[in-house]
């Protein structure tokens, strides 16, 4: 099993670019299952994640070409518009299948995706949006099996935010007949991406960004091309990894006001950091205070940032309260924070963080999903000594080539 192994003490300097988003791309190269033929995506990154949604469109009839971060997928129709289970438990996001799937021939079968390491993601929503749409629907066997002539459009309304919810309803919509309302929409820009090429391949979207979102329907969609947005996880991520080190970086090719509650918060902390249209400035300095977080969706803070932010309070001056508040059992990073030496005190969905500068020692580590495993390589650029870091297939996951990166940076660090 491969691992990483960081050693402790190098200031990052120097300029690093930001790789497409992850959670961008999935949906989108999803949603070329809308339109046969010839669809062309740019700054796709490698990523495990991307493998598993290859498998999966591979599954469903489609060919793939891959060369220097463009990706083209020719979409034909599927033999049979069937999701396995083998496929989507290895992805949750697979479910997003079930909409351009329904909405495209008139039937799905996709498997349910089982449980989630960092809490439940129910799919309940994704099931009422389909009923509300005119979808007729059964579990069976543990499939979600999907029927309608033709999805009429209607008035969606989120109990709850949900991101993966409104990305099925949004391109489900599409070829529904009529117009469809979605309300309490989430305003991620991952959703915004998503709405974009949608309109490139016709369908009518207003409102992409904001609370409520309108679709009428359109007969077809034809294929295109798009760029994906910049991973704006990975770029917190890099900008962190530059200010746990004390390092001054620059974080190239992403969109800053996509990070905006990250960068307020490390101001807070006593961090200089400047912007301009696609890129973020940090200054070096060596001592910073502790402040408190809270998750929220976007624009709140991300909750794909809390573990990388909790590794950079454990080198602040003073105490920080992080609060969990999108998912029930996103703290297993503490533990082995605590095999550091970080003082951590988790209280269900609340954590106490007294920072310690330059209290960390290496030790070996678990990584327990995609973002405790990018904030254990964060811990390791300041504990003294050789930090090894297993089970990295969750990196893998969701950064490209992160090792590399941070390499480019000044840090020790090596894959084994």
């Amino acid at each position: 099993m491969e691992s990483i192994v960081v050693k402790g003490g190098s200031q990052l300097q120097g300029t690093v670019a930001t790789s497409g988003s992850k959670n961008a791309a999935l949906p989108i190269l999803i949603s070329a299952l809308l339109a046969d033929g010839r669809h062309e995506f740019k700054r796709v990154p490698v990523l495990r994640d991307i493998d598993s949604t290859e498998q999966l469109l591979t599954e469903l009839g489609c060919r793939f070409e891959f060369e220097d971060s463009t990706l083209t997928v020719h979409v034909a129709p599927p033999k049979s518009p069937v999701a396995p289970y083998d496929l989507v438990r290895k992805m949750r996001a697979s479910i997003l299948c079930l909409g351009p799937l329904l909405a495209r021939y008139g039937e799905a079968r996709v498997s349910l995706p089982g449980g989630c390491a960092i809490g439940s993601r129910p799919v309940d929503l994704h099931v009422q949006t389909m009923q509300r749409l005119g979808a007729e629907i059964n579990i069976d066997e543990g499939y979600v099996v999907a029927r309608a002539k033709r999805l009429v459009g209607d008035r969606i309304l989120f109990e709850r935010l949900t991101v993966g919810g409104t990305e099925n309803a949004l391109m489900a919509a599409t070829l529904a007949k009529g117009t469809t309302v979605i309300e309490n929409a989430a305003k991620e820009p991952e959703v915004v991406d998503l709405a974009r090429y949608l309109k490139t391949m016709g369908a009518r979207i207003e409102g992409e960004g904001s609370s409520v979102i309108t679709i009428e329907g359109v007969d077809e969609l034809t294929p295109g091309t798009h760029t994906i947005v910049a991973d704006r996880i990975e770029a917190g991520t890099l900008l962190i990894a530059g200010a746990i080190t004390g390092g001054g970086i620059t974080v190239a090719d992403c969109v800053p006001e996509h990070l905006q509650a990250l960068i307020d918060k490390m101001r807070e902390c006593g961090f200089s950091i400047t912007t301009d249209a696609s890129s973020i400035t940090l200054d070096a300095i060596e001592l910073w205070t502790g402040t408190d977080i809270s998750t929220a969706p976007y624009p709140g803070f991300p909750t794909d940032l809390q573990a990388q932010f909790m590794a950079l309070m454990t080198q602040a001056h003073g105490t920080s309260v992080i609060t969990e508040g999108i998912f029930e059992n996103r703290f297993m990073h503490v533990q082995e924070l605590v095999r550091l030496g970080a003082d951590i005190t988790p209280m269900s969905q609340v954590a106490i963080v007294r920072g310690k500068p330059g209290g960390l020692s290496a030790a070996e580590v678990m990584a327990t999903d995609l973002r405790a495993s990018a904030c254990l390589v964060l811990a390791g650029l300041v504990a003294e000594g050789a930090t090894r870091v297993n089970r990295i297939y969750h990196l893998d996951r969701g950064y490209e080539k992160l090792e590399h990166k941070l390499a480019s940076l000044g840090a020790g660090i090596s894959r084994m």
